[in-house]
């Protein structure tokens, strides 16, 4: 691991000129602020901020990126995540992004390495991987929370949720109601984090004989409001469907919504189940049906593994990919069987 002293001798400058440039501070040359930043790349250069913060006097602190701190979701992990971080003497800053990569570009090169010693990354796949490997060669330990493919570990480190299984749990509590005219409502695009969610309902459903659920999903987004309208959509165009599976429960939410608009009764004329288990799902109604991921538990796996990182173990070179336990069923008022 390459020194501040070892970047100044080979850049030409004094280690106070390197500190400058890696801390945004002073006044230095575009040329010399180039060369450091080069060096400092090349070589691998991280900064001992636990050091840093003890001589300046500031708080150990992490950073959390999350997409949209609207979503239910995100404070509900922000929270088990602060509780986690503050166990082990560490502040939590939170980082809203409102799903715009140039914004989380932009936190991961001036939050990480400067205001914090290590950063949790939600819903990644709104930034490429290489821009977050670059933040992590620049000497910021880095986690993926919530990743969605435990049998495919990403180029960084990672806390994974079976979410293709989920999907099944979904399908098969459908299946078991006596459902067989089903629709899907996916909560992200084709290409989304949410896809593994739907391929696992889907897979499930094909192996029960049900091979059309394809003409009957609409992908779209994260929100109440596109779950309403994509339920509408699909329910006057198949009135014959008895229920929705919908890849998360804030979109579920709005499905209910178009149920009742539509005048349809949930469940006696239409079941709808979700994934994750928001507080929301329990204090709606009627309450939401949901498959439970562990949030709480994948919020304190993060913290601890990211702070592992920052304490230089695992050796570097590692990958590590931890898997919380799996999702479970929480069958509530807004499933039935079918009619």
């Amino acid at each position: 691991m390459a020194t501040l002293a070892q970047i100044a001798q080979l850049a030409g400058v004094t280690p106070a000129t390197v500190s400058n440039v890696l801390r945004g501070r002073g006044k230095v040359g575009e040329d010399t602020k180039k060369r450091v930043l080069a060096l400092a790349e090349e070589l691998g250069y991280r900064p001992n901020l636990h050091a840093r913060a003890l001589v300046e006097g500031r708080p150990l602190t992490l950073a959390l990126v999350v997409s949209s701190i609207a979503n239910p979701f995100y404070p509900e992990f922000t929270l088990a995540a602060e509780q986690a971080a503050r166990k082990q003497g560490y502040f939590l800053i939170v980082c809203n992004t409102n799903d715009d990569p140039e914004l989380e570009r932009a936190y991961l090169d001036q939050v990480g390495g400067s205001l914090a010693h290590g950063v949790l990354v939600m819903n990644a796949d709104f930034v490429e991987q290489d821009v977050l490997l670059a933040a992590e060669r620049r000497g910021t330990p880095v986690v993926l929370c919530m990743w969605e493919r435990p049998e495919q570990p990403p180029a960084l480190p990672s806390i994974a949720v079976d979410f293709y299984r989920a999907g099944e749990i979904a399908a098969e509590h459908l299946l078991d109601l006596g459902h067989r005219r089903v629709a899907a409502v996916v909560g992200s695009e084709r290409n989304g984090n949410h896809i593994w969610r739907y391929r696992g309902f889907a897979d499930a459903m094909a192996r029960a004989g049900i091979d059309d659920l394809a003409e009957h999903t609409v992908f779209g987004h994260d929100t109440i409001e596109a779950g309403h309208e994509a339920a509408h959509q699909l329910l006057t165009a198949n009135p014959q469907v008895t229920a929705i599976f919908v890849s998360n429960d804030l979109p579920a939410i709005g499905v209910l919504q178009s149920a009742a608009d539509l005048g349809l009764r949930v469940p006696a004329d239409l079941s709808v189940i979700g994934i994750t288990d928001i507080n929301l799902a329990h204090q709606i109604r009627p309450s939401l049906s949901t498959v439970a991921v562990p949030t709480a538990e994948a919020a304190e796996m993060a913290v601890n593994l990211l702070l592992s990182l920052i304490k230089g173990k695992p050796a570097d070179g590692a990958r590590p990919m931890l898997v919380t336990s799996r999702p479970q069923l929480v069958a509530r008022d807004s499933t039935g069987p079918a009619r």
